[in-house]
């Protein structure tokens, strides 16, 4: 799952982003045009022009996330989404926000199992320092070791805030961990404590040659631009830009789980949590997209098979929610409920596995498998709505797919998924050795015990 920078979130950026870049029209329906170009030193470059809005949406994606980790600097991706905005040579600390700030723009970054990922939103008069501060950053960041210090600690603080002291994050980290065993999925984006607190300078050096130069990187732009005008702006500032040999292909692949997996965290709660996951498939498996099906018929919506039966009519949850994951090794089909209070986790389990089951053995009708497929164009449409959502799925059909004209394949796969193949996907994937169960059970806090206050001046 994505990880999006809490310490930059809560700098203002969202409501920004929302007034300076997602502004567009309806393409309804039409095909996404993308003019590529690729420079010596290896760097892509995917340009579609819309004339719509005098804005630009700038994506860069590094092939670089926590899977290119291992173990003693995990965490590193998300480490260096922070160091990326604390100054290199020509932009100094606080210098790349307030540059793009007085242009008028905006920028943000998220990190992922996979990659990571800048984004830029500004006029499209500003390219050009939008092309000047990312070709610094990537060329030339600085390693100052009190900076290091310092976002070693926001980092830290961002891991208690969103695993720590997070009851929903907790328990995904734990049921993550159990079922990736031998895959590099195994440990957290955000990273372990331990490697948090032991990554050293020649550590942080020596990742970002690996991860962060031209050839392991796709720039992605959408808006008022011509693409011979992006392309010779990336030649200037980018092409000087050494390249450095791209993360080793990772190797290790997770094993066939043979069982059962379950694991319990047990903590101070409201309520219980219960997760399940079920290992499938990587993003380029021919299964992916009738698993994407089958998680809209489960999940989505209130006419959706689960909300209409552990919610509405067994009233054992409170909500439910069910996640295909996108990724370059297979991941998980993971589902998340939150039981009502006073309902046992295990009747919450078991009344999903009847769902399962059902899935598993009967087709669905037409009508649910349409309203399903519906659900699905219409979201993706909807993301090509905005130049940051194009910009988005752009990059991610070259990233995920290895082409950016997957994006304008999303309808026809889709549409192409049959009751049978729903049926088949569910058979294959929903079964019990193949699943990790974690479930979360309240605690009573800790009673607080007083401590006389000591007297003044001492005996």
């Amino acid at each position: 799952m994505a990880t999006l920078s809490v310490s930059r979130l809560l700098r203002g950026r969202l409501p920004r982003l929302v007034v300076a870049a997602l502004l567009s029209v309806p393409l309804l329906h039409a095909q996404v045009q993308v003019e590529s170009k690729t420079l010596p030193n290896g760097l892509k470059i995917l340009v579609q022009q819309d004339d719509s809005i005098p804005n630009t949406a700038v994506y860069t994606f590094y092939r670089v996330g926590s899977r290119n980790e291992h173990e003693g600097i995990t965490g590193l991706s998300h480490f260096f989404e922070h160091m990326m905005f604390n100054g290199a040579a020509k932009y100094g600390k606080g210098e790349f926000d307030s540059a793009l700030d007085n242009a008028g723009g905006n920028n943000n970054a998220y990190t992922s199992n996979d990659a990571t990922v800048y984004q830029d939103w500004t006029p499209s008069s500003a390219l050009e320092l939008v092309m000047d501060v990312e070709s610094d950053r990537m060329a030339n960041l600085a390693f100052i070791p009190a900076v290091v210090e310092s976002e070693r600690q926001v980092v830290y603080s961002e891991r208690r805030l969103s695993v720590d002291n997070s009851n929903p994050g907790l328990l995904h980290e734990a049921t993550e961990a159990a079922a990736f065993q031998s895959s590099p999925y195994h440990w957290p984006v955000v990273g372990w404590p331990s490697d948090i607190e032991g990554w050293t300078i020649d550590d942080l050096k020596a990742y970002h040659a690996m991860g962060y130069s031209p050839a392991n990187a796709t720039m992605v732009v959408v808006g008022n631009v011509k693409a011979q005008d992006v392309f010779t702006l990336a030649e200037k500032y980018f092409g000087p830009v050494p390249t450095h040999t791209p993360p080793p292909p990772v190797r290790t692949k997770e094993m066939p789980q043979l069982g059962e997996r379950r694991v319990v965290v047990k903590k101070p709660a409201q309520l219980p949590l219960l997760i399940v996951g079920y290992h499938t498939v990587d993003s380029r498996d021919p299964d992916l997209y009738a698993l994407r099906v089958l998680d809209s018929l489960l999940t989505t919506g209130q006419s959706s098979r689960l909300y209409t039966s552990l919610v509405s009519r067994q009233q054992l949850a409170l909500s439910v929610n069910s996640d295909q994951e996108e990724r370059l090794d297979p991941g998980l089909f993971t589902f998340f409920a939150q039981p009502r209070d006073g309902v046992d986790p295990l009747k919450l389990e078991s009344a999903l596995y009847v769902e399962l089951d059902a899935m598993r053995t009967t087709p669905v009708d037409a009508a649910e498998l349409a309203k399903a497929k519906n659900q699905l164009i219409a979201a993706h449409y909807r993301d090509l709505r905005t130049i940051a959502g194009r910009a988005q799925a752009i990059g991610n059909a070259d990233f995920y797919f290895g082409d950016w004209q997957h994006v304008n394949q999303e309808e026809t796969l889709i549409n192409a998924v049959t009751t049978a193949d729903v049926q088949r996907v569910a058979a294959k994937y929903f079964l019990p050795a193949n699943r990790t169960v974690g479930t979360l059970i309240p605690e009573a806090a800790p009673t607080a015990t007083t401590t006389p206050a000591a007297s003044k001046g001492g005996q």
